[in-house]
């Protein structure tokens, strides 16, 4: 990662931004530093304000508590955020590189391409669909923008990774997708049946949308992220670059930070609270991590 994420000042000055969704859960000393501008996806939840908890997360636990029956809804951002986004980059960049969630699991990236059609000077906004979760292609962005790329450049190297990036997906506890309608009941049982014997159902990113991704014997979440990686990329052969996401989980987060760092040669830039989004599609619990081999 760039000497930035390590602590080192390092950031120069160049002539290409960047605007990505919420959806990256990129800490906020990244995007200030680095002068990155999200386009919000949308959020509605009026009971929200009526519940205890410190986070979306906490508030949607205490929700079943309370004997409320609503979920968040959300939905993509619209084309007017990322115009808004487009604007504001262009009065600072010579050209604004946008870096969307996976087309196939959301209409960011028709937003977006709506967006540029309304600017004048629309040759200076490049978009790219990472057919996954933005992150970890942000990430690498940022360090090819610092060496001063050019944006085409930039574009065919990141077109280039997008099949090296792996994505997680491990709910804490069926009953939230058995409520939000994702799962039926009788797969529920099935989840909770398979976890009472250790064996831990994963869902990962293939083809840009969100599969089923095998069963892993394990004692928790983080060990069973932990082995599915380790498997994973012992065909790679090289350090990898991991992003960890928890849905109020920051113990199992950590913990598969700390069993990740003790075996394999990998660099953790961070570990962050999921966006809201997540919250209407995997409920409370959710950990979702992403990586990729670097040199």
């Amino acid at each position: 990662m760039t000497k930035e994420v390590a602590g080192e000042p390092s950031v120069r000055k160049v002539s290409i931004g960047i605007v990505t969704e919420d959806i990256s859960s990129l800490p906020t000393e990244i995007l200030e530093k680095y002068q990155i501008v999200i386009a919000k996806t949308k959020f509605d939840w009026p009971e929200m304000e009526k519940l205890p908890g410190d986070n979306l997360y906490q508030k949607i636990r205490n929700a079943e508590k309370f004997g409320v029956k609503t979920f968040p809804k959300t939905s993509q951002a619209m084309p007017k955020d990322y115009l808004d986004a487009y604007e504001k980059q262009l009065q600072i960049f010579d050209k604004v590189l946008c870096i969307t969630v996976s087309s196939k699991l959301s209409g960011c990236y028709n937003s977006t391409i709506q967006a540029r059609e309304m600017l004048k000077e629309k040759e200076r906004i490049f978009i790219l669909d990472s057919l996954n979760l933005p992150t970890l292609l942000i990430l690498k962005a940022i360090e090819l923008i610092q060496e001063q790329r050019e944006v085409e450049e930039i574009i065919t190297e990141l077109k280039n990774l997008i099949p090296k990036i792996h994505t997680y997906l491990i709910f804490e506890d069926p009953k939230w997708i058995e409520a939000l309608g994702r799962i039926t009941k009788s797969q529920a049982n099935w989840v909770r049946r398979m976890e009472k014997i250790n064996l831990r159902p994963l869902m990962g990113m293939k083809d840009g949308l969100i599969a089923k991704d095998g069963v892993v014997f394990a004692r928790d979440m983080a060990e069973a992220l932990f082995k599915k990686i380790l498997k994973e990329s012992k065909k790679e052969n090289k350090k990898l670059r991991v992003t960890i996401n928890h849905a109020d989980n920051l113990e199992q987060a950590e913990k598969l930070k700390k069993m990740l760092e003790e075996k394999l040669e990998v660099e953790i830039p961070f570990i962050t609270l999921a966006p809201p989004i997540i919250a209407a599609g995997a409920g409370p619990g959710t950990l979702i991590v992403g990586w990729m081999p670097i040199k």
